[in-house]
């Protein structure tokens, strides 16, 4: 029998609009335009003879039959994506993996033999990021990040398996330079080292007790572990985790300016939800909750 199928690009569009919850962040979504979003729904409701959206407010909304079609053509959608999934697992041949640049270079890389045994004989693409990856456009199938108070979205499902302690650390030249400094007050007064803005400044002083925070200068470098080559250098005092500078604090390399026991967020392990239990993302995933155990954590 011949399936009766409307257009299927307009099928995409109608179900991104449904999930997505506006014309606008469906056509983001999708790389295209916002009209050619709403033609391809109008064009939809044209072949199936039924109304799908109404006008709502300055927008569109789902009709009663709108909800029911978005949710039918969600589970339809999915059970696509997962038989195109169970091909990919089986014949691509890498797994990619997103990570914070800093994370990456300093506690991932030399363990990258470790981590080579979880797709079942794939390639390993680790690529290094200053950005959230987008998992609907980017060939991407997990990020490691650092995030403070993350949302992810349906199709996401995120974990924490590292709430770090952020430490004001700086070369043991420099705190040598400034004995002066004895308190989180006093660091405002000295070169402090940002990444894109003042803001993680800001709220660590804030989380460490200092109320009236005045207006902070120093370079803005972009990235975390830029931030950190320039504390080693001597230029100033930059936030880092224990995570990512653990091994440099413990040496000795970077000290501790003054004590404070400050946690802003976490690292998170985000994939897709419905392959949250393939094998390499799973074994991926348990790897790092046991390579990075939580300080003070029960073992059992």
């Amino acid at each position: 029998m011949r399936r009766r199928l409307p257009p299927l690009l307009a099928l995409r569009a109608f179900e991104t609009f449904g999930r997505a919850g506006s014309v606008r962040a469906a056509a983001d979504e999708l790389a295209v335009s916002h009209t050619v979003v709403s033609r391809h729904i109008q064009n939809l409701e044209y072949s199936i003879g039924i109304k799908l959206v109404q006008k709502s407010g300055r927008g569109l909304a789902l009709t009663r039959e709108g909800k029911r079609y978005a949710a039918q053509m969600r589970h339809a959608l999915d059970l696509i994506a997962d038989a195109t999934g169970e091909l990919w697992s089986g014949s691509s041949d890498a797994l990619h993996i997103c990570c914070m640049a800093g994370l990456a270079s300093r506690r991932l890389l030399a363990r990258l033999p470790e981590i080579e045994r979880f797709p079942g004989g794939r390639e390993i693409i680790l690529e290094p990021t200053s950005s959230r990856p987008d998992f609907n456009r980017d060939d991407v199938d997990a990020e490691i990040n650092y995030l403070e108070n993350p949302s992810f979205p349906a199709e996401l499902r995120g974990e924490i398996f590292y709430r770090p302690r952020i430490v004001a650390a700086a070369s043991p030249s420099f705190k040598k330079e400034h004995p002066e400094a004895t308190a989180v007050q006093d660091l405002v007064k000295l070169p402090l080292i940002h990444e894109r803005n003042t803001r993680q400044w800001e709220n660590w002083l804030e989380h460490a007790g200092l109320t009236d925070i005045p207006r902070l200068r120093g370079p803005k470098l972009w990235h975390g572990h830029m931030t950190v080559e320039a504390a080693l250098m001597g230029h100033g005092i930059a936030l880092v985790s224990d995570l990512m500078a653990g091994e440099l604090l413990a040496r000795g390399e970077l000290v501790e300016m003054v004590p404070a026991d400050v946690q802003l967020g976490g690292y998170y392990f985000v994939t897709l939800a419905r392959r949250w239990n393939d094998p390499a993302i799973a074994g991926l995933r348990n790897w790092l909750h046991q390579t990075f155990p939580q300080p003070g954590a029960s073992s059992e």
